[in-house]
C-alpha cells in the first residue's frame, strides 16, 4: 500500500508518514510486554510504509528504546525516529519526577542514542514540562543538541499555548505531541490556533482514546497489568466507562454506514483535522496495525465530520483523561 506523507513544522520541517506508530505498549502499561510481537509489528509497519516511530526513555523504563533500536537496525534511513525525555525514572521503574534541567537534557539524550543504537534522533521531545525550570533553559539545552548533530528537530509534549510560544522563541519547535481524539478535544480552543500561527505540526497520541474508540474495549477486556483498568484513567472505569461506551455506539453506527470499523473512523476524523496532523496510534499487534492503516482509505465529507462531532459532544465525555492532571502544563 502507498502511505501518504505529511510535513510537521514550517521553520524546521520534518516529513513523516501520515500515520505513525506509537511503540509504548510493546514494553509497558497496556498489559504484558511482548517484544517479539512488537518487533514483528514495527517490521510490518516499515514494510507497509509507516516510517514515523515514537518511543520514550521512560517506557519500560528504557526497554522500549532498546526494542525500537533492534527493530530498525539496518533500516535506519527508512525511519523518522522520535523519542522523549523528561519523565525521569530509575532502572527499577520508580518515578523520580519531571526533569527539564539542561544537565539532564544532555545526559538523557546521550543515553537514548546509546539505547537506540543511532547517531541522531529525528525528533526529540520534552515529554512533560518541568514547572521548576524555565522553558527557555530546557529548550536552550535541546538546541545545543541540534547544533551538535545529535538531534535534528525539537518537539514538546503536553505544553500550554504560553509555554509553546516561549519555547519557539528560543528555537523552532517542529511538533507538539499531545492527546487528541474524538474523546479529547481540549486543545482546540487555544493550543491548536497557537501552533498553527507559529507553524508547528501536531502529533496526536491516543487518537483512539486508549482503545475505547475501537469498540473492542469493555469493562472485562483489560487484562492483568493493564494500567487502563486503574483509577489513573477515570474515563475507562465504572459508570464513566459505561457512559462513554454509549458514545462509542454512536460512532459505530456511523462507521457501519461508511463501511469501516469504529477505530478506522475515529482515526480518519483525526487525520481530517489538517495536513499538519500526524497521529501515532499505538499497538503491538500486526492485525491492529493493518486495521489502523485502513483509516487512510476512509474519506469523510464535511457532513460526516459534523455528524461525528454531534455524535460525540466534548461535554458528554465522562471523566478526566487522567486521574492526576498535575503533570499537564496549563
Amino acid at each position: 500500500m502507498s502511505i501518504p506523507q505529511r510535513t510537521l513544522g514550517t521553520t524546521s520541517p520534518l516529513t513523516v508518514s501520515a500515520l505513525g506508530l506509537g511503540c509504548m505498549g510493546m514494553s509497558e502499561f497496556y498489559g504484558a510486554p511482548d517484544e517479539e510481537s512488537g518487533l514483528a509489528t514495527i517490521h510490518r509497519a516499515l514494510d507497509l510504509g509507516v516510517t514515523f516511530l515514537d518511543t520514550a526513555d521512560m517506557y519500560g523504563p528504557f526497554t522500549n528504546e532498546r526494542l525500537v533500536g533492534r527493530a530498525i537496525a539496518g533500516r535506519r534511513d527508512e525511519v523518522q525516529l522520535a523519542t522523549k525525555f523528561g519523565n525521569q525514572r530509575a532502572e527499577d521503574g520508580a518515578r523520580l519526577g519531571i526533569n527539564g534541567s539542561p544537565e539532564y537534557v544532555r545526559s538523557a539524550c546521550d543515553a537514548s542514542l546509546q539505547r537506540l543504537g543511532v547517531d541522531h534522533i529525528d525528533l526529540y521531545y520534552q515529554h512533560r514540562v518541568d514547572q521548576s525550570v524555565p522553558i527557555e533553559e530546557t529548550v536552550g539545552a535541546m538546541a545545543e543538541l541540534v547544533q551538535a548533530g545529535k538531534v535534528r528537530h525539537l518537539g514538546l509534549s503536553e505544553a500550554s499555548a504560553a509555554t509553546i510560544r516561549r519555547a519557539h522563541a528560543v528555537h523552532p519547535i517542529t511538533a507538539l505531541q499531545t492527546e487528541y481524539s474524538l474523546f479529547t478535544r481540549d486543545l482546540e480552543e487555544q493550543i491548536l490556533p497557537t501552533i498553527r500561527e507559529l507553524g508547528i505540526g501536531l502529533v496526536p497520541y491516543s487518537p483512539l482514546g486508549r482503545g475505547i474508540l475501537t469498540g473492542r474495549l469493555t469493562a472485562d477486556s483489560l487484562g492483568e497489568g493493564d494500567s487502563r483498568a486503574s483509577a489513573y484513567f477515570p474515563r475507562l472505569n465504572g459508570e464513566a466507562l459505561e457512559a462513554n461506551l454509549r458514545l462509542v455506539d454512536r460512532v459505530r453506527l456511523i462507521a457501519d454506514e461508511k463501511g469501516c470499523t469504529p477505530g478506522q473512523l475515529a482515526l480518519a476524523w483525526v487525520l481530517a483535522q489538517g495536513e499538519d496532523v500526524a497521529p501515532i496510534p499505538g499497538t503491538k499487534r500486526v492485525t491492529y496495525l493493518e486495521e489502523n492503516l485502513g483509516a487512510l482509505d476512509v474519506r469523510l465529507s464535511d457532513a460526516d465530520l459534523r455528524a461525528l462531532r454531534e455524535a460525540v459532544p466534548a461535554e458528554e465525555v465522562v471523566g478526566d483523561r487522567y486521574g492526576d492532571l498535575s503533570h499537564i502544563d496549563a
